[in-house]
């Protein structure tokens, strides 16, 4: 299994360091545009390898814009995963960055596809809906072959701010300890925490939690990003690198797991022509089926918000592409 990783920056070197000590890979390829930046992060994570026990093999390269050729290492990539891009700062939501990023991506893609045509691609560049949307269009690669990142992301944070609401009802909860999931759009107003499905120990935390402190966790995972963003100086690193691994391992061990995911949907739910988060099974040939939940009431109205703040965005990329 080979990886290529584009975007040497937080979130791509913590995806290449976790592949790397999986020890899954034989070969993690990571991308930056910045010279010498890749090969120092390469070089960091590799002379940990003899501590921590992998024989992944991590290798830095520069890949300048312009330059046609700087992408030639990543050749016969499994997956790619696309981090690069502006991250977000205090105060910004993920859709500001549509002008900066759209033409970043656009460009990565063009080159990654080139040199690994039959790769599977995972997009973590926001906004992430409208760039995996970007990627699929721009590509015409087959829909179960990108793969956007958020739903993972946004769940970790649900099962986290779960698991406090647990402890501070008398419980001892650590987020492994909880099953909950996150769909629609990666975004701070209109993502879908399904707290109706959540669970403790395989029991439903309404049995545990009231409907305001239920409330309330919902409300902390929406800004989950911001909160992290506004503490850090800028976007989050360790959860999406890692979200964005188990991705990875999921395809390349053909593990069959249910995931939730952005993927384009065409008919499922009801709607068309739009990538967004929902529950599907990766395996090595990707996105291998999504899974259709039955929502109801208050939940299916909120995810058909989300869809069309989706849509929204997906309507500014002809002038951010400009």
């Amino acid at each position: 299994m080979k990886v290529t990783v584009v975007g040497a920056g937080n979130v791509g070197a913590t995806v290449a360091n976790v592949l790397a000590g999986k020890n899954f890979c034989s070969e993690v390829m990571l991308v930056d545009i910045k010279k010498g930046y890749a090969e120092g992060k390469a070089m960091d994570i590799m002379q940990t390898s003899h501590l921590l026990n992998f024989d992944t093999t991590v290798i830095g390269v520069t890949a300048e814009i312009g330059d046609e050729n700087g992408y030639a290492p990543t050749a016969g990539s499994d997956v790619v995963v696309v981090t690069s891009g502006m991250p977000r700062k205090p105060g910004m939501t993920r859709e500001e960055l549509i002008g900066v990023n759209a033409k970043i991506v656009k460009g990565v893609v063009d080159q990654a596809v080139k040199y690994s045509p039959n790769a599977i691609f995972i997009i973590i560049s926001n906004p992430m809906d409208t760039m995996t949307f970007l990627t699929l269009k721009d590509s015409k690669l087959p829909r179960n072959r990108v793969i956007g990142q958020g739903g993972m992301l946004d769940s970790s944070r649900f099962r986290y701010f779960l698991s406090k609401a647990l402890e501070k009802a008398g419980y001892k909860a650590t987020p492994t300890d909880i099953d909950g999931m996150v769909i629609g759009g990666h975004n701070d107003k209109t993502m879908v925490p399904l707290t109706s499905i959540a669970t403790y120990r395989g029991i439903p935390v309404t049995e545990f939690l009231s409907k305001e402190a239920l409330d309330d966790v919902v409300a902390q995972t929406k800004v989950g990003g911001a909160t992290l963003t506004g503490l850090l100086g800028t976007s989050a690193w360790y959860a999406p690198g890692a979200a964005a691994a188990a991705m990875v391992e999921a395809i390349a061990l053909d593990s069959k797991k249910l995931m939730p995911c952005c993927v384009y949907l065409d008919g499922e739910y009801g709607e068309k022509d739009l990538c967004v988060g929902v529950p599907v099974i990766l395996g090595k040939d990707g996105m291998e089926k999504i899974v259709e939940l039955k929502l109801e009431g208050d939940e299916k109205a909120k995810f058909e918000a989300s869809v069309q703040a989706a849509r929204d965005t997906n309507a500014k990329l002809d002038e951010a592409l400009k």
